[in-house]
């Protein structure tokens, strides 16, 4: 029997493992002799999928037996052709007689330009299947790479950045005190005076021009000390000059002397009172004065929401509210910071919005951060009345954007209400 193919569509047969290539005139015929050769030695190929050409299947299937056969899309010597005619075991006879069936071949056109692919027998995937899976990719929201534009910032150490925050979330705990401290350890002063305290700070702490970090230590270090000292109401101002000046000593570059701080208390306690009461201090806190506060965490999550300068404000604003108060310091410094820049962009944007990135670098939900969000609400509602309004005029200027006129987002809590 002789084999017939057109010499126009090349027709490669495919073996198994191998990918199916087209090939030219003029291919150095080493190549084929050599598997022809390994065909004939294990007695036969195995039946595989072949990609023939419309015009060669009943020439194929026998049906026209004068045919001459021309030419190979391979090259082929007297010898070999001799070989294929007298030697019919070099192909099995199913191969010479393919059945017609669609599942035992595929014909393919114009395959000279076109990659074939590695398998002939494929199976197409399921519509519904891929539909589903894109729209899963397209309505999925990402986790964002906060650090990626600072790989090359040494300063910003991304290679321990997670880390970093990692321990501060293990540690920030251990700079935390008892939410009854006022009730178990002071009896000379309330929640009312501390309130007033606080509130004073934040404008001595405006004037001196310190940093924003060194009131969130100040506080902490009041709230510290008071958790395990008695202190009179008369001394209570000492100590917030004292928590500050050691703050300042810890953060800033530049430091406040001592003549300052008597200075500002009107000269109601003397240098040696207030080198007195620093050893108190220090002592009482064990000289620890590295522990993580609201401030770092804040700065990592307005990262997280891809903050602008508004946002960055009104984050610190609602902060700051919070630590006049008294009945915030039961939240964890993170629990503060992640809270600060949720309502925020309530605030600023009129609806709920926490990224997936946020969620991602916080840990916290906003389910979970509800209920810290609708006390800053309300701290952010009475924030410029009554006596305590130095947070309020300190972000009602230009320096800060006027972040204190911005309206509270009031419809969180008329939804916690509505839902009761």
């Amino acid at each position: 029997m002789e084999i017939s193919v057109d010499n126009k569509k090349p027709t490669n047969l495919q073996v198994k493992g191998q990918k199916m290539t087209t090939r030219k005139f003029g291919v150095d015929v080493s190549n084929n002799r050599r598997a022809l050769g390994v065909i004939n030695q294990k007695g036969g190929a195995q039946l595989y999928p072949c990609a023939v050409n419309k015009r060669t299947l009943p020439q194929a299937n026998g049906n026209n037996e004068n045919s001459v056969p021309n030419q190979v899309h391979r090259p082929i010597t007297r010898k070999l052709a001799a070989q294929i005619a007298n030697k019919k075991q070099c192909f099995p006879e199913d191969v010479l007689n393919p059945k017609q069936s669609s599942e035992s071949f595929k014909v393919w056109e114009d395959m000279e330009d076109q990659p074939v692919p590695m398998s002939l027998e494929t199976t197409e995937p399921q519509k519904d299947h891929m539909q589903e899976v894109e729209m899963e990719d397209i309505f999925e929201e990402p986790v964002v790479d906060i650090d990626v534009s600072d790989t090359k910032n040494h300063l910003a150490v991304v290679e321990y950045v997670e880390d970093l925050y990692a321990h501060y979330r293990k540690m920030e705990s251990y700079g935390m005190v008892s939410p009854n401290y006022m009730l178990t350890q002071q009896s000379d002063i309330n929640e009312r005076m501390r309130a007033i305290l606080i509130d004073w700070l934040v404008e001595v702490h405006h004037k001196f021009d310190l940093q924003q970090e060194t009131l969130f230590l100040t506080v902490n270090l009041i709230d510290r000390f008071l958790a395990k000292q008695s202190v009179v109401r008369k001394k209570l101002q000492l100590v917030g000059l004292v928590a500050m000046l050691l703050a300042c000593k810890y953060e800033e570059v530049s430091v406040p002397v001592v003549d300052d701080l008597v200075f500002i208390s009107d000269k109601a306690y003397s240098r040696t009172e207030i080198l007195e009461m620093e050893k108190l201090m220090l002592n009482t806190l064990e000289f620890n004065m590295s522990v993580p506060t609201p401030y770092v965490f804040l700065k990592r999550y307005l990262k997280a929401a891809q903050s602008e300068i508004k946002l960055e404000q009104m984050s610190f604003y609602l902060m700051e509210l919070c630590l006049v108060e008294y009945e915030m310091i039961k939240f964890t410094p993170s629990f503060l910071a992640a809270a600060s820049v949720y309502t925020a962009q309530c605030s600023l944007y009129g609806l709920k919005q926490w990224s997936k990135t946020c969620e991602w670098h916080t840990n916290y939900t906003e389910d979970q951060l509800l209920e810290c969000s609708r006390m800053m609400v309300k701290c952010h509602e009475k924030a410029g009345t009554g006596r305590l309004t130095g947070v309020y005029r300190k972000y009602n200027t230009s320096k800060f954007g006027y972040a204190a006129k911005c309206e509270p987002a009031n419809f969180i809590v008329v939804e916690e209400g509505s839902q009761q």
